[in-house]
């Protein structure tokens, strides 16, 4: 009688099973593991890739990703670009300044998606202190941290607005509302959704805000994309497509239910004010992903013209090493089909 040998007989069973298809999930397909930082905390913007992975669209498309919270772009760029994180979430001009001043970095990362099509940098003032459009900032006392994408791109603000003659006081993020309450400074520059609701738990009414956000006052850059390193775009092609696709499937999810995006962030860290935070999410929805840019370039998109402009702005704005190189920042080729990414239909406006 003829006795298999136990590698022989696994190879058969195996060889059976997967005609059957009963083998285990680890022999079936290995999942790729992606390191994914936020630029920020876990606040509501944060359910845009928390939908992703607490409904499992991440794992459908093999990927086992790990989310962390990050503490502003430059970190989120940074982090990247060591190898310590295959991906993140930053701001773009965050991402050019790098480019421009580590020329010979081995690393560099690039944006693979475009979410914030708009930057959610504003100005914010107090009613009573006069301000009402960019010209009353001459002369003015402005706050925000050195780091703040809105203080960053304040040349181009001010060079688009021609307001000159601002003294600027730098202080940590928590103190920036605070201060402008106290009337120790007249402006701050901020993410719209971030300071607007920072004043209002800091007993402001949102009526008595003045808010004059950089896109609608000739400052056309784009906001936060989605990013990876160099080594990982070149060694996992096809996991920053699936990770794209299930992130979009995300995005649809949250618009069609924001409530539902919270309470997975909620899940994730469990001290957010789910309330506030469902409004910072529908502020950040309507100045950065579903405005009419957006609309016009497609969702996840950027144009070449308005990214090139950006560039040459923010060479000059941030006072860079090298000019910034628009193709060298940007690959495009991965994002989902044009009908895929079309979040216009899935919005409930």
């Amino acid at each position: 009688m003829h006795h298999h040998s136990p590698i022989r007989r696994t190879m058969l069973v195996l060889a059976c099973a997967s005609m059957l298809g009963t083998l285990p999930l680890a022999v079936q397909a290995q999942e790729t593991p992606i390191k994914f930082q936020l630029d920020w905390r876990f606040e509501g913007p944060a359910a845009l890739f928390q939908v992703p992975a607490t409904k499992g669209f991440f794992k459908d498309e093999k990927l086992n990703v790990t989310i962390d919270a990050g503490n502003g772009s430059g970190g989120t760029v940074t982090r990247v670009a060591s190898g310590t994180y295959d991906m993140g979430f930053a701001d773009l001009a965050a991402l050019m300044e790098f480019h421009a001043n580590n020329p010979t970095a081995p690393n560099k990362p690039v944006a693979v998606m475009m979410v914030y099509n708009n930057t959610p940098a504003a100005v914010l003032a107090l009613k009573k202190s006069g301000i009402k459009t960019p010209a009353d900032l001459n002369g003015k006392k402005l706050g925000a941290p050195v780091f703040d994408a809105g203080r960053k791109a304040w040349p181009i603000f001010a060079k688009a607005n021609g307001v000159s003659n601002v003294a600027w006081t730098a202080m940590d993020p928590p103190l920036r509302e605070t201060m402008l309450v106290r009337g120790d400074i007249d402006a701050i520059t901020g993410f719209s959704f971030t300071s607007l609701l920072n004043l209002e738990a800091r007993g402001v009414k949102v009526e008595d805000v003045v808010v004059l956000p950089y896109p609608q006052y000739g400052v056309k850059l784009y906001g936060n994309a989605i990013i990876a390193s160099e080594e990982f775009v070149k060694k996992n092609p096809e996991a920053i497509k699936a990770f794209l696709r299930a992130f979009t499937k995300g995005v649809k999810d949250v618009i069609a239910d924001p409530k539902g995006g919270i309470e997975t962030v909620k899940a994730r860290d469990g001290i957010i004010n789910s309330e506030l935070e469902l409004r910072r999410l529908k502020l950040a929805l309507d100045a950065t992903v579903l405005t009419p840019d957006a609309k016009a370039e497609g969702f996840g998109e950027v144009k070449g013209p308005r990214l090139s402009l950006m560039a040459s702005q923010v060479s000059d704005a941030f006072g860079t090493k090298e000019r910034v190189k628009a193709d060298a920042v940007w690959n495009g080729s991965f994002l989902p089909s044009a009908a895929d990414r079309n979040l216009f239909a899935a919005a409930k406006k």
